[in-house]
């Protein structure tokens, strides 16, 4: 028997495992070197730490994963363009964000570890739309609605948040909550 790689059209030709040639002959797939690739040792995050400060109206690609877990900062601006802005964050068990709204910017968060509660509501007495969220989670808040976040996890909430239009200054890093509040008191 042999081995014809067009025999079932090219949507089943190999390197699919279902249709694997029966024989090795010259001329065959290599596989051992993608198998030596995808089974090489990686570099971790401690070996190899992402640069987590505001990289501006740059072009920019970055593990966004990676990097909202090695924050650890209450709140730090990674990326500040004309429409758009990246804020990692950092919540500690039991901490929150503090109840505000942004009467002009919409806001797009992604929880990429721990867990927490998300509280809306038009008006700050009323906030009738809670709901409990977890890692890959995302929470969309629109323009004008009141909302908290709060950390329900035995272990720091790590997430990142974006902002149409941007709300922070470029360059923000708020190491903590009082930092931040501190930062925001009008002047």
């Amino acid at each position: 028997m042999y081995q014809n790689p067009w025999m079932y059209g090219s949507y089943f030709h190999y390197p699919s495992y279902i249709h694997t040639p029966m024989y090795q002959y010259e001329g065959q797939l290599n596989y051992e070197n993608a198998y030596n690739y995808w089974n090489s040792p990686r570099q971790t995050m401690a070996e190899r730490p992402l640069r987590l400060n505001d990289h501006g109206t740059n072009p920019s690609v970055i593990n966004i994963h990676e990097a909202s877990v090695q924050n650890k900062t209450y709140r730090t601006a990674l990326w500040t363009g004309k429409h758009l802005q990246v804020t990692l964050m950092s919540l500690n068990p039991g901490e929150d964000i503090g109840l505000e709204m942004h009467a002009t910017v919409d806001q797009f968060l992604l929880i990429e570890q721990g867990q927490e509660i998300v509280q809306m509501g038009n008006t700050r007495e009323r906030l009738n739309f809670v709901r409990n969220v977890h890692a890959d989670d995302a929470i969309m808040v629109p323009a004008g609605t009141w909302h908290n976040l709060t950390n329900t996890g035995n272990g720091p909430l790590k997430l990142y948040s974006i902002y149409a239009p941007p709300q922070h200054p470029f360059g923000t890093v708020h190491s903590t909550k009082m930092d931040a509040i501190r930062a925001e008191r009008p002047h």
